[in-house]
């Protein structure tokens, strides 16, 4: 196998990784974002650590996966990204500890204020997760100010139309995911809960998607690999149908069909940016000369042969274990017997 076809490969694992990343994680986000709302005393809220505790610490090895990718398969990208975009993935990190803190240390006391300071430092957390993902990946998929010095734009330069729609698109997919599988996941007041708020955010999810991808088609260069190759169009209309027919059964109350479609939306969604975005990894908006494509960045032939090896030996481990642990953990989470997450 050439070194090019190893990069391509490589290429569409690293986008593969952080899908899977963001569809698992997007339920613990919107759970996380939607706890302090739908939960009144600390039984519910046992309820809804319950709901989350035994997948989302699992979930988040995908997101370490994603990291050790880039750096191992793409050591420019790597080092580039965490320069040009260093402030959003530094506060991105401090909201993963602000989220861990939260949901780890809710049990430790009682205190009106302790359970209060954890509540709202596990919505913060995920808040931001979700939106400073979303940011980040919407400013890669506009593409970012990279001249022939590097980077020459501010962090505020980050924070530009395109890139706050995208962070809203995540948030509000994320809410809606959360909500969805908290119905699934849970009985009582907090399940009934959860569906009255799904009904409004997956309104609100196809409003700003249908948004985002006429933003997408008409202010970023991803339409240009769609026009050389229209077949690749199916990608943004299955999109659109998926988070369509996750309206329909949300008000259906088909709870785990909504939850399968919000799921497949997550997907196509980024499936479509990363389609777009080949073969740049780090686009420039300022002249295409200056991207940093997945041949630039690409590590040698050989560390992406042994990564390949490894990879087939080990990601169908993790496979099967979350598969297992899902398996475990399938029961409904009832108030009443619900201990919190310890």
């Amino acid at each position: 196998m050439s070194h090019d076809m190893l990069a391509i490969i490589w290429f569409g694992l690293w986008g593969l990784i952080w899908t899977v990343y963001f569809i698992l994680d997007g339920y613990a986000l919107g759970t996380g974002m939607l706890f302090p709302f739908i939960t009144s005393n600390k039984q519910e809220r046992n309820q809804l650590q319950e709901a989350i505790g035994p997948f989302w610490g699992g979930n988040e090895v995908w997101l370490i996966t994603a990291g050790g990718a880039t750096f191992a398969a793409f050591p420019v990208v790597y080092a580039d990204m965490f320069h040009y975009l260093y402030v959003p993935l530094y506060l991105v990190l401090m909201a993963l500890f602000a989220r861990a803190i939260g949901l780890e240390f809710m049990h430790k006391e009682d205190h009106p204020l302790w359970q209060k300071a954890c509540i709202w430092s596990f919505f913060t957390g995920s808040l931001l997760i979700a939106l400073l993902f979303g940011i980040t990946f919407g400013n890669l998929f506009r593409g970012l100010l990279i001249g022939k010095d590097g980077y020459e734009g501010t962090i505020f330069s980050l924070f530009n139309a395109y890139g706050i729609l995208t962070g809203l698109l995540f948030v509000s997919l994320f809410i809606l995911s959360g909500s969805l599988w908290i119905s699934l996941k849970t009985s009582g007041d907090v399940a009934e809960r959860a569906k009255n708020i799904s009904r409004p955010a997956a309104a609100t999810s196809a409003a700003i998607l249908s948004i985002f991808l006429v933003a997408t088609m008409n202010r970023t260069p991803l339409v240009d690999n769609y026009v050389e190759q229209p077949v690749l169009w199916i990608v943004p209309v299955m999109t659109l149908a998926f988070v369509l027919l996750t309206l329909l059964f949300v008000f259906r109350r088909k709870i785990g069909l909504a939850f399968t479609f919000i799921c497949l939306t997550i997907f196509s969604m980024m499936a479509m940016g990363f389609i777009g975005m080949f073969p740049n990894m780090l686009p420039s908006k300022i002249d295409d000369a200056y991207s940093v494509t997945l041949y630039v960045a690409r590590g040698s032939e050989l560390n992406l042969k042994i990564m390949t090896g490894v990879a087939l030996v080990l990601v169908p481990i993790v496979i099967g274990y979350q598969l297992w642990s899902y398996r475990i953990f399938k029961e409904k989470i009832h108030k009443e017997q619900a201990k919190g997450y310890s």
